[in-house]
Parts: C-alpha cells; structure tokens; sequence
C-alpha cells in the first residue's frame, strides 16, 4: 500500500491505430509487470484479451490493470479508439484523474482524437500528450503540436524535442533536464544513455526550451519575475509550474517517441509521475444526498471518511460471474462488508474484492480511497450507480450515456435458443449501456440497438462464441426520431362509467420546442388545485410514455417542452391512471397541431484518399445525400474529405469505398447531430408504417 500522493490513476486514449495498446504493452514491461512484450499485430497483447480484440488487431472493451514505477502505483485503462465503443472511453475519464492523448506522428490529430478530447473536457480531465510513431516515414513532431494548438484549442508546449524522426529517429532531448537520451535497439529500449546535449543540436534546445518557459511564465508570477530577469531557472521550479498547470487544464505538456520501437516511454512514465495528479491534487469529489437532492456531500480522498466509490463498468467472466468495476473516492472497502447503492434504494454485499490485470485477477481484503477495484456479489449494481457507506449516504454524478443509432432485428435459429438468447442480450446490455434491447410489440421482434455497424456485428459475435447462442439478425435500421416545429396546445379528457366507481382525468398542456435539445421539459403550471398535487406525477409519468412510442411515426418524440396549465378531476372516479391517459390523450392531440417532423441521426465522415480517387469518392457522398464541409490535404499528400452524411445511407459503405478506390481509402464515421429529413423520405417512413399497422 502507498501513500496517497503516490497514486496515478490514468487512462490513455486516442483515434483508432495510434498505438495505445502497444504503449500499454510497453509500460507493463519497462514497470516489470510482465516479462514479455505482447504485440497487437500477432494477437500476443496482454490488455487484448477478447477473442474478438486478438483477430481484428483492435480494442473494444476498456480493460484495467496496475504497476509500479518510481514506488508510485499507477493504476491504467487502456480505452479502444474506434467510435463505436466510445461509452468505454467516456466511462474511463468519469473515474481517472489523468489521461495520455496519444497522437501518430504522421496523422496528427484525427476525428476520434477529437472527440476524446471533448469528452475529456466534459470531465475536465488533466491531460499530457504523447505523440507516438516518431519512426514512420512523414513524421512531424511539430506539425503534430501545431495541429493540438489549431484543431483542439490546446495550450500544447513541447516538454521534449526528437533527435532525428523517421528512420533517423534515435532519442529525445528532454528540455526540462536539459540533456539528451539516445536509445538502444539491442535490448528492447530497457536502458538509455542520458548524455549533454551535442553541440549541433544546442541552437534547437535554446530556441525550444526559450518556448517552453515563455509558456510557463504566463501561469507562474514568480517564473515570470525570474524570466524578465535572465536569473536561471532550475528543473525544480519548471516541473512544478508544469503539474500545476496540468493539474489546473492550463496546459498539456507534450514527449514524443515511438512504442513500437521502445523509444521515450520510460519517459513518458515519468511525466505520469511528475505532472498528472494523485487523487489528493484534485479537488474532492461532490454529490448531493439522496432523499435531499439540494444537499450537496462532500467525499475527500481519505481512507478514512465515509465510504463513496463509482461503479463504472460491469464485465462478465465465466469463471468468476458478474465483476463490477468501481472507483473508491474515499472511504475504506472491506471484504464481505455491505454498501448501500441510493439510485435501486438497496443494500449490496462485497463477496470479493479483486485488483484486475486485464482478465487476470488478484484477491485483496481491503481497497480504499484512489483504488480502482473489481467487485464480486454485486447483483443490482449498474454502470454509473453510486455505492455508499449506509450511515453517510451519496449520490455521485452519474455518467453521459450516448444515444443508440443503429437498430437491427433479431431472432434465435432455434426454439432451443430462445431462452438463452434473452439471457445472453440480457447480459451484454448490463455490460454495455450503449447497447439496448427491446420487444416490438406489434411485430414480436427483439430489436438490438447500438452505435454503429461494426458494434452490432461485434455483439452477434459474442452471442455465438461466448453465450453459445446462434441467431438471425435483420438489416440495419435507422433510429429516428419525432420533433415539433412549433407551439401548439393539446387537450386530453378520459372518462369511462362502468358501473360502480368510473374513471374521470383532464388536462390542459401547452407544447413548444426545446431551445437547447435538451429531450423533455415539464413545467407544472396549475394554481387553485383543479388537478390534485398527487396526480401532477402521473400526468408526466403519460407524457413521457406517449414520448417513448411516438405519434406520428411510432418513433420517440424529443426536444419538447410542456407546460400542464389546466384541467379537471372528479372527487371519487378521478386516480393516477385515468391522469396518466389523459396526459397521453393531450400530448397527442398537441403534436398533431405543432407542426410533426422526423429527424434522422447524421454521421460526422472524414474520408482520407489518394488524389486520383476524390471526385469519385465526393460524388459518392453527394449520391448518398452528404453535405460536403471540408476538402484538405494531409501531409502525405492524400486528400482529406469532411462530410455530414445521413446514417441511413451509409450502411454497406465501407465495401463501396473500397471497390472505388481499390482498397487505399480509409475512413472513419461518427454520429454527430439529428436534423430533419427529406420529405421523400418521410413519406417513405409514413407509408411503411401505415402498411405495418
């Protein structure tokens, strides 16, 4: 066990094949972890470990392990690159307390590379910078740093310049040391020979290192004084106005090298060391308590206040069952003792607590504050729940979950598999909160959603290899949405005599769009009690049920906001359900009057392709109804197209890309925003679901 301050708990993120699984595999190694280096390329990476992860060369589930070095514990998580699992990478940053960006030296700053900075911001991650592949050919150290500064608003100041790139590429000058580190090949980049800087390179050091602390000097008064001055400033003084920049997401401190050929990662390590924050640099963590949401808890970093941890991730192993990740905020967790989880208002008993590497696992008693930690027993737990001491009880900030955009049907090859098939879906749904099942009613289907093609097609995988379930599944199909373009008022009445005590609800509801998207704003509007009080929760409880199924098409309404102003109850027929009806009656008639349109998710596309191939590729896009927004060129001489393209038309695009452009195009695909569709194809969409119903 080490002191606090000596805890780094860090997650390394990037765009797809920038190497952060590689780099992975190096920290283990140089820490000692393991004794062998694992290889993505030949299946062999140890953070790899799904059967799906070792055949396609790829990251999909975020995986968790620990080391040492310079006797401080650094906990890791190694996040895929690929969009389609970005709940993994979002899921990571809400628990750690820093992040390496790790960037290509040749592709700079790419789509997924941005959208992990976002989700960084959201979290307000202390982040430093790693740009990697320094030996390929078309490395830019500089180019890269230029584009962080451009693409990303970042304040990026170089902490380490490379000695040569490319196949030239041999070391780094560390311009905090002020010396050189030239590397080895012969003995997998284990040692290096830390020398003066060479005399040719002395102009390049002065004139990088005269950036660096001009950058400092704006986020330190007495470095500036020291500056302004000529005094010399020591290493001391630079490092620690470097974390404190960090820590504060003033800065991000930029190293370079290449893992693949064990080159700057010791180094890299100690920048984790040096400048990324202990969970005791962060400001304490703060919830609200769960029967007063207007009380605000706070949870220091102390294993010795109240017991609060995060459940980030539920995995499922087949030989110890459901594992639940969590991170420990403060608090100290004991083996067989029992939490309280506020958001299921129940009790959960830890049978075992484990310390993950990769799917490797060692039993601990006790875990505490700054620990990150798999549980066992944990049986209503779900990803972003709080767990709490139950005397001291905390509701923490739960996690952004994005939106599903792809759906596809279903359904088991045989009878046999029917049960198991619902039990499988069950549990891959647990473990992936982008993930969602559901019944179609109408049809009997099981419908899957999720981010993408390549998502779905992965979860049809595991179906079959590790739930031993085969299946059927339909053609994609796209998520749309309902909206409304304008104000309009709605009224619903239910009133049914039966004979003996009836049902009686009124309501009257005003209905506009939402300024900002968010999905549903209900505003309680009723003065003098012409609804009870008790009711006003039933009527949203309607609004929101008629929102999940739509009006017009059958798809979920969003972006509404309702003001409920009047109506009428009667003293004995009037209950919860007859508001709930009517609520629904009313939000239906208002949609009709305010103007029903469908939207459709548009994917962000940026297609990278040799010259001779771009007018092809860009009347592609425009066939496919894309809005082109940007045409660049990359430093490698191949064109950079930017698209907004909808979802529905790109189904099937990667095979066409390819035949286009004889397999040298790449691509990559995000979902971005939903905008309203054609009326062509919301006629389309209205007649198929006239002829299903």
């Amino acid at each position: 066990m080490v002191s606090l301050d000596r805890v780094r708990n860090i997650g390394i993120a990037a765009h797809i094949d920038a190497g952060k699984t590689t780099l992975t595999e190096r920290i283990l190694f140089y820490t000692g972890r393991s004794h062998k280096v694992g290889e993505v390329h030949e299946g062999t990476a140890t953070m790899d470990w799904m059967v799906q992860e070792k055949e396609r060369g790829i990251t999909i589930t975020s995986a968790a392990t620990y080391c040492m070095w310079r006797d401080h514990n650094i906990n890791i998580i190694d996040t895929p690159g690929h969009v389609d699992f970005t709940i993994e990478v979002e899921r990571s940053l809400r628990v750690l307390d820093g992040l390496i960006i790790l960037l290509d030296a040749v592709a700079g700053v790419q789509p997924q590379t941005e959208t992990v900075w976002r989700q960084a911001e959201r979290y307000q991650v202390p982040r430093i910078a790693f740009v990697n592949k320094m030996d390929r050919v078309g490395a830019d150290f500089f180019m890269v740093v230029q584009m962080m500064r451009d693409r990303l608003g970042a304040n990026a100041l170089p902490v380490q310049i490379p000695i040569g790139s490319e196949a030239e590429f041999i070391g780094v000058i560390d311009l905090v040391a002020g010396k050189a580190m030239y590397y080895t090949e012969d003995v997998m980049g284990k040692t290096y020979r830390e020398e003066e800087i060479p005399e040719e390179l002395m102009p390049t050091f002065q004139e990088h290192q005269e950036k660096l602390v001009e950058g400092l000097a704006e986020l330190d008064d007495s470095l500036l004084e020291k500056y302004l001055e000529g005094e010399q400033i020591s290493e001391e003084q630079l490092k620690k106005v470097i974390r404190e920049g960090v820590i504060a997401n003033k800065l991000v401190p930029v190293f370079c090298g290449s893992a693949f050929k064990n080159k700057g990662v010791q180094l890299l390590l100690n920048g984790v060391v040096d400048y990324l924050p202990s969970p005791l640099d962060l400001p304490p963590v703060e919830g609200v308590h769960p029967d007063h949401p207007d009380r605000v808890e706070i949870r220091r970093p102390d294993p010795s206040e109240p017991l609060a941890m995060l459940a980030f991730k539920i995995a499922t192993d087949q030989h110890v069952g459901r594992l639940t990740y969590v991170r420990i905020y403060s608090g100290t967790l004991r083996k067989g003792s029992s939490v309280w989880n506020p958001a299921v208002r129940k009790h959960e008993r830890i049978g075992r607590i484990l310390r993950m590497h990769a799917n490797h696992r060692e039993d601990i008693d006790q875990a505490r504050a700054g620990d990150i930690v798999a549980l066992i027993g944990l049986k209503e737990t779900r990803t972003g729940d709080t767990l709490c001491d139950p005397k001291h009880p905390i509701l923490l900030e739960s996690i952004h979950i994005p939106e599903p955009v792809i759906a596809v049907a279903v359904e088991p090859k045989s009878q046999a598999d029917t049960d198991k098939l619902s039990n499988a879906l069950a549990k891959l749904a647990e473990e992936d909160p982008t993930f969602q099942v559901r019944m179609d009613e109408e049809s009997g289907q099981t419908i899957i959603s999720g981010m993408g093609e390549l998502h779905l097609e992965i979860i049809v995988d595991r179906l079959l290899r590790e739930f031993k379930v085969a299946a059927n599944v339909g053609k994609p199909q796209v998520s749309y949405r309902e909206a409304i373009t304008r104000e309009a008022e709605g009224h619903g009445r239910f009133v049914r005599q039966t004979g003996g005590r009836g049902k009686y609800g009124e309501c009257y509801i005003r209905i506009r769009p939402t300024t900002d998207g968010t999905p549903f704003i209900f505003h309680n509007k009723i003065v003098g009690g012409v609804i009870p009080k008790e009711y006003i929760p039933a009527v949203e409880k309607g609004l929101r049920e008629a929102m999940e199924t739509g009006v017009v098409f059958g798809y979920p309404l969003t972006g509404i906001e309702v003001e409920l102003y009047d109506g009428s109850y009667h003293e004995v027929d009037s209950d919860e359900i007859s508001f709930r009806i009517a609520a629904q009656m009313a939000l239906k008639d208002a949609v009709m009057k305010a103007g029903p349109i469908l939207m459709e998710p548009i994917m962000k596309v940026e297609v990278t392709v040799p010259e001779q191939y771009m007018g092809d590729v860009i009347g592609d896009l425009n066939s496919r109804r894309g809005k082109i927004t940007a045409v660049d060129q990359d430093n490698r001489g191949k064109a950079v197209i930017q698209a907004f393209v909808p979802l529905a038309e790109t189904f099937g695009y990667a095979t066409d890309l390819r035949n286009k452009t004889q397999g040298r195009a790449e691509f990559v695909m995000e979902f971005d925003h939903y905008a309203p569709v054609p009326q062509s194809v919301e006629d389309r969409v209205r007649d198929k679901v006239a002829v299903e119903a």
